[in-house]
Order: structure tokens, then C-alpha cells, then sequence
């Protein structure tokens, strides 16, 4: 039956992305804030198909902040790339650049507003990535980040990546650092589990902190579900 439903959701999914991104061509013609309504539906058409195709529900526990905040958030599976646009306001979402250039996906996530990461560029992907923030930080929307750089298994708790600290210190932002267990239902292959997956909003981390506290805190809060 997994099997059965993950197949199902890969045909409704795909091809309906589609669908929403030649809808943001649209929406990009009218404004940018149509364009960003059009990917938060996007994101809700997931959560519709999570819950109703895959059988994974979620689970709040705390309260995202509104506001311009750094959110640093683990990272397991797909699942809570696209769940957390629609958990937060329109985050300014740090990926890795291949995204960004993507044929018709990549041009709606740069109109979207993303922070584009090229991992193989060392000290120029990190300037890269600062100056782009600060650019996020003139919106006033959140910035949302994977602090440890790539996603890993449930139970694998990586040092954060250098990038993390560079932008906490260049945006001067506090952080909220959320804690996910999507691994457990939705790995890298091709089958989702049904089941609950909890997402735990840690307490706020304030801006200016050194750099190993700020790291040991956030390390420390979006690992408390491991």
C-alpha cells in the first residue's frame, strides 16, 4: 500500500508543479506578491497530498514568530522544503544553486525570492550568500535556512555548515531553530511511510552571540527530536 500511494503521489505531484509554475509566469506578470501567493498554493497542494495521498500528517509544536527572523530548520527529507513555506511568511529560502537554475522551476524560485548556494565555489558561494541575504534582510521577510547544509538521515546530527554562521553574524537577525523527524516516514527512496511527522519550534536564539555559542545552540535545538 506505501508503495502504491507514493506512486500516486509522484503522479499527482510532478505534474501538477508543473501546473503551479506555469502559474507563476502568470502571476509574475501582475506583481510580485501574486507570484509568492502562487507558490505558498503550491505548497498547500503538497500538504493536501501529503495528508490525503501519503498518509503523513504533521504536527506544530510551538509557534513560528512573525516577522524577519533567521529559521533554521533540520533537514531530513523533501517534505519540509516545501512545508515550511507554508508554515512561515514567505520565507527568502537559502537552496543549493542547481535548484535555482533549473529550466522554469529555477525562474520562479529566483521571483520567488531565494538565497542561491553554489557548494563548490568555497569563500565565493559564502559572499555570494551574505551579500543575497542582506539583499532578503531590505523585504523584511524571514529567512529560512538548513543549517547543516544537506539533508541527512534521521539520527545523523552533522556540525552546521560554515555558511550558517557567516549569515547569522551578516544579517545580525535572531534565530528560530526548529526541529523536524520527516526521516522517519519520508527517506530517499522512493517510498513514504504514513505516520505523524513533529515539528518542534525551540526557543528563540538572540543575535550578536559568538560564533560557537550560536552554532552549539542551534545544533543542539534542531536535534532535539533525534
Amino acid at each position: 500500500m506505501a508503495v502504491l500511494r507514493s506512486l500516486l503521489f509522484a503522479a499527482l505531484f510532478y505534474p501538477g508543479t508543473l501546473v503551479y509554475v506555469a502559474g507563476c509566469f502568470v502571476a509574475g506578470m501582475l506583481s510580485e506578491q501574486a507570484l509568492r501567493d502562487t507558490v505558498c498554493a503550491w505548497s498547500r497542494f503538497h500538504g493536501w497530498l501529503c495528508r490525503n495521498v501519503l498518509g503523513i500528517h504533521s504536527r506544530l509544536e510551538g509557534e513560528i514568530p512573525s516577522g524577519p527572523y533567521l529559521i533554521a530548520v533540520k533537514h531530513e527529507s523533501m517534505y519540509e522544503t516545501i512545508e515550511m513555506v507554508r508554515l512561515t511568511e514567505q520565507p527568502v529560502v537559502v537552496m543549493k544553486r542547481e535548484l535555482t537554475e533549473m529550466p522554469f522551476f529555477g525562474w520562479a524560485t529566483r521571483n520567488y525570492g531565494v538565497i542561491g548556494v553554489d557548494r563548490a565555489a568555497g569563500a565565493a558561494a559564502l559572499r555570494n550568500m551574505l551579500k543575497a541575504g542582506k539583499a532578503a534582510l531590505a523585504t523584511g521577510r524571514p529567512v529560512l535556512i538548513f543549517p547543516e547544509g544537506t539533508r541527512v538521515a534521521h539520527g545523523e546530527a552533522p556540525a552546521l555548515g560554515a555558511g550558517f554562521a557567516g549569515l547569522y553574524r551578516a544579517l545580525g537577525l535572531p534565530v528560530v531553530p526548529i526541529a523536524l523527524d520527516s526521516g522517519r516516514l519520508w527517506g530517499r527512496g522512493l517510498v513514504k511511510r504514513p505516520g505523524t511527522i513533529t515539528i518542534r519550534v525551540g526557543e528563540t536564539i538572540p543575535p550578536g552571540l559568538e560564533r560557537s555559542a550560536v552554532e552549539a545552540a542551534v545544533h543542539a535545538a534542531i536535534n532535539r527530536l533525534n
